[in-house]
């Protein structure tokens, strides 16, 4: 599936990477409830929207924000450690990866429409999202088109663009949300220089 922008780009891509879905959510599972920390854009959301840290700069689990500014590498958080098929999809990925994330948008939770900066294929950063559980009633607007992202696989989303988000399933959706930059490898995965 390939949807075009304005420019000569698409605003969102499904990689050739399939995951197994309940491997990612035996993982996810085995998380303690108290190690998902709330979503620092307070303002861009109504009800639970949270998430843990697998990669972060300095390692530390609970800082969810990719801080530009901040100080120091990137590295594994120990909650990483403990998450072995999370640990060996993220090792699928051959590009330098900075932020990590499982991301939560619980039942009844809406984002509100917002563009992340800087996280196109043009900016040399860009961002993937795996679903690691999810339900046909989660909407997800990308430049006011509803995508539909299947459990396991992998996306590239061009969120510069506007987009939003609405959990109207009784579940909780979470997402493998992986911040990569752009080098020759992940340039051949996506492949967008061929079209």
């Amino acid at each position: 599936m390939r949807q075009m922008s304005t420019s000569h780009l698409p605003k969102a891509h499904r990689l050739a990477f399939q995951f197994d879905p309940a491997r990612l959510q035996a993982d996810m599972d085995a998380l303690a409830p108290a190690e998902w920390v709330p979503h620092f854009n307070k303002g861009y959301y109504e009800k639970e929207w949270s998430g843990v840290a697998l990669r972060s700069v300095g390692g530390h689990p609970t800082q969810l924000y990719p801080d530009p500014t901040a100080h120091g590498a990137f590295a594994d958080t120990e909650v990483l450690a403990r998450c072995p098929y999370l640990a060996e999809v993220l090792a699928t990925f051959k590009c330098p990866l900075t932020a990590v994330r499982l991301l939560k948008l619980g039942m009844g939770a809406r984002i509100r429409e917002h563009r992340d900066y800087n996280l196109g294929y043009e900016d040399g950063e860009i961002r993937l999202h795996i679903p690691v559980r999810t339900h046909p009633d989660v909407d997800f607007f990308l430049a006011g088109e509803r995508l539909s992202l299947h459990e396991g696989e992998c996306w590239y989303l061009d969120l510069n663009l506007p987009h939003r988000l609405e959990n109207r399933s009784p579940l909780d959706r979470v997402h493998l949300v992986i911040d990569c930059v752009v080098d020759d490898w992940l340039k051949a995965q996506l492949g967008f220089e061929k079209a």
